[in-house]
């Protein structure tokens, strides 16, 4: 696939994609699980790397995630202009296409108009099963606001919705039983919890859930604790680096494996203290490139490259994860820290590697 942001790209993916199950409105919701928010790679000219996004979808997806989620934060998605939107989802939409995964896409805007519209354009992907939508930034309105901003979207939305609680960027804080009654709108399928703590609401919450509502953990921190507490999965970036073992402590919490998810939960957190250590996604992306999995570290103004201590730090995060866990025995196999990687056209031959990073 050419690396490049053209129109015809774009197009000609969504005709591939067109052509694939669909019906995503009608199918159940998948939001158990890790979901990874993808980054979006550059090439050295500046254009998105069309290749490594489509690699990097897949290898997560072979390290045992559930989905991948397309224009996210951590993809950028402020920096893309409307050609390299379609195109990241484009890719992103074939993948999950191909593998049965579920595709969540970032979605909406400040205004509830014009939310409607950004959401309308996903017809344009029956992959999608969801939208994540953040909350009404800015402009800081009520919470009987944000709820009826919601149930507004939730009628004319083609696909579910996820709410991207974030206050700390919206300036718009959400109480348990605002999230509640977010929950209990038709067509609002989950919430991603990202508040910067495990705080009241998130254990109020946790402890009374509308029914069919998933609580997705959204600071990677904080996913073991949250899990613990019920909730159904995460969205989390740090999944990037280590996706095998991010599914590992789902699965331990799910199975009731306390002993076992307390030591992995306690060094992914150590983990993904390091990959947010500054603006994501620079480190997570740093770390991308030294593993050789994206052509180049490069974000977009405002953000700034990761510091090569931040990379370094992380990179010896990853190594510890090959090592025993506290509670696990010396000759205990780990499922490994690295993901099973597709190597990428400019490392040779696709063919699936477990490889440790460098």
């Amino acid at each position: 696939m050419a690396q490049n942001t053209t129109q015809n790209t774009a197009e000609d993916i969504t005709a591939e994609t067109a052509g694939g199950t669909g019906g995503g409105i009608a199918r159940a919701v998948p939001l158990h699980g890790i979901h990874v928010p993808l980054v979006t790679p550059f090439t050295r000219a500046g254009e998105i790397a069309a290749e490594a996004l489509e690699a990097l979808a897949h290898e997560v997806l072979d390290g045992g995630a559930t989905g991948i989620v397309a224009l996210g934060t951590t993809g950028e998605t402020a920096c893309l202009d409307e050609a390299e939107r379609a195109l990241v989802t484009g890719v992103c939409a074939r993948v999950c296409r191909e593998r049965d995964a579920m595709l969540t896409v970032g979605a909406g805007a400040v205004g509830t108009r014009a939310a409607e519209t950004s959401l309308a354009a996903l017809v344009r992907w029956p992959q999608a099963g969801a939208a994540l939508v953040t909350v009404p930034s800015f402009v800081r309105p009520s919470a009987a606001g944000v709820l009826a901003h919601f149930g507004r979207l939730a009628e004319v939305s083609p696909v579910p919705l996820v709410v991207y609680h974030i206050p700390h960027r919206t300036g718009q804080p959400l109480d348990a039983a605002a999230l509640r009654a977010l929950g209990s709108l038709p067509g609002v399928a989950g919430v991603k919890y990202s508040t910067g703590s495990v705080d009241q609401d998130a254990v109020e919450l946790l402890g009374d859930r509308p029914a069919g509502f998933h609580v997705l953990a959204g600071d990677d921190v904080y996913v073991s604790p949250m899990l613990a507490m019920g909730a159904s999965g995460g969205i989390l970036a740090s999944a990037h680096l280590a996706t095998e073992r991010f599914a590992e402590l789902a699965a331990a919490w799910r199975a009731g494996d306390a002993v076992r998810a307390r030591a992995l939960g306690h060094a992914l957190a150590g983990l993904s203290a390091a990959a947010f250590a500054e603006p994501n996604p620079a480190v997570v992306k740093g770390v991308l490139h030294a593993q050789g999995r994206i052509p180049t570290p490069d974000v977009r103004l405002p953000l700034l490259p990761a510091s090569g201590a931040a990379v370094a730090s992380v990179l010896e995060r990853l190594a510890a994860l090959d090592k025993p866990l506290a509670g696990q025995a010396s000759g205990e196999m780990n499922t490994g820290g690295g993901n099973r990687r597709r190597k990428k056209s400019w490392m040779g031959d696709l063919t699936p590697t477990h490889e440790s990073p460098e």
